[in-house]
């Protein structure tokens, strides 16, 4: 199972907590998924009315590590703060990184994630940072102290799988032992198999979950997805051809005249 900062988590599936139709159901996605990590929105925990401590309570009693995030944070002072906001909330130094630089597609600002991760890195947080699936910018993140990298597969919440294959294969390539998460845009369990036979470690995903028609169903199937594609890539598949090959012997075959 993967190791980020130094923990191993228990699956390779990570679920956020937002958007569910209820309390009930989410807390029966996360116990029939086996999701190892659950990622919480400062704004989601802090509503007002108190449902902000009830949905604390619930969070603490899944029994998984929480990664708080900076969702909807579009600078990097507003996201700095409310990393630090979130430390002091939730308790933990982990922090999902996001700065978002574009409001339609909530492709990352690569200029702010940069600054923004270098300043809580030094700060002693723990940075899961929220990137596309660019190599140089990658690199960016890690001289800024970041030890784990989560690139898209595609935008936030559109189910559109892994955009860029090419794109997430080199950066997979490019930094072999730095964990790695495809965070958002995946929308079936098929995607996150393919997720791991690129050698990703885990998977990032909320949407596809919380608006299924059944999302308890729905998160099992993506952690059965990812165990099928880890398989698959711990088997170390065969490599693709363009001509045929024939998968029964020749030799001995009788002959006919």
């Amino acid at each position: 199972m993967p190791t980020f900062y130094g923990t191993q988590v228990s699956s390779r599936l990570m679920l956020g907590t937002a958007q569910y139709p209820s309390p009930s159901v989410l807390a029966e996605a996360f116990r029939r998924s086996g999701a190892g990590i659950a990622t919480v929105s400062l704004r989601r925990e802090a509503a007002g009315g108190g449902a902000g401590q009830s949905f604390w309570d619930l969070i603490r009693d899944l029994g998984v590590p929480v990664l708080p995030n900076t969702a909807g944070c579009h600078s990097v002072r507003e996201a700095v703060t409310t990393a630090q906001m979130a430390r002091e909330m939730f308790g933990t130094d982990w922090i999902k990184l996001e700065v978002i630089g574009h409001a339609d597609t909530l492709q990352p600002d690569p200029f702010g994630l940069v600054e923004a991760a270098r300043i809580l890195s030094d700060d002693g947080f723990k940075v899961f940072p929220y990137t596309t699936q660019d190599g140089i910018l990658a690199g960016r993140l890690l001289d800024a102290g970041c030890e784990v990298l989560m690139p898209w597969g595609a935008p936030i919440g559109t189910g559109l799988g892994l955009n860029d294959l090419y794109g997430l294969r080199t950066l997979r390539a490019q930094f072999p032992d730095v964990p790695m998460v495809i965070d958002a845009g995946l929308g079936l369990p098929s995607q996150a198999a393919a997720a791991m036979e690129l050698g990703f470690d885990a998977v990032l995903l909320n949407t596809a979950v919380a608006k299924a028609g059944d999302p308890a169903a729905m998160a099992e199937g993506f952690a059965r997805g990812l165990e099928a594609g880890r398989l698959a890539y711990e088997a170390d598949p065969m490599e693709p051809r363009d001509m045929a090959a024939p998968s029964t012997p020749v030799l001995g075959l009788a002959v006919l005249e």
